[in-house]
């Protein structure tokens, strides 16, 4: 995080929800990728592919060694990952089913809810993958 010699007018918090919205506001993949490509550097985006590429792999429980081999990223940032997806926010894992609810064809009318919606998952690991849950903000 960089250090500011000077205070910013807009608190950080109602800074962060306006990009927030921001990126909410997006309807297109090709809208986000250019809002992506104008708000962060090359080497920025290339750090989210890179965080997101590895996601699937460790939700089935691969090697770190194995998910480097398959996407060139390195250790460290496989192993960041996995701390977030075991002890973050579940930022990860609500966009992991999100991602697959919009890939799959809809449910047809009077199908369960569970059977439509169902995250499937395969963790093998010694830690199982639970999302923190994040303070309350009070207004």
């Amino acid at each position: 995080m960089k250090r500011r010699s000077i205070e910013p007018r807009q608190p950080r918090t109602q800074t962060e929800e306006s990009l927030c919205r921001a990126l909410l506001s997006m309807r297109t993949v090709a809208e986000m990728r250019d809002f992506l490509r104008d708000l962060c550097t090359p080497a920025e985006v290339e750090a989210l592919v890179d965080r997101w590429s590895v996601v699937p792999h460790l939700l089935t429980a691969t090697p770190y060694r194995e998910i480097h081999e398959l996407t060139a990223v390195s250790i460290t940032t496989i192993g960041r990952v996995a701390r977030y997806l075991n002890q973050g926010n579940g930022g990860y894992l609500a966009a992991v089913a999100r991602a697959q609810h919009a890939r799959k064809p809809r449910r047809a009318i009077g199908a369960s809810r569970e059977q439509g919606n169902a995250l499937r998952v395969t963790n093998t690991s010694a830690k199982p993958i639970r999302p923190r849950r994040s303070p309350e903000v009070r207004a």
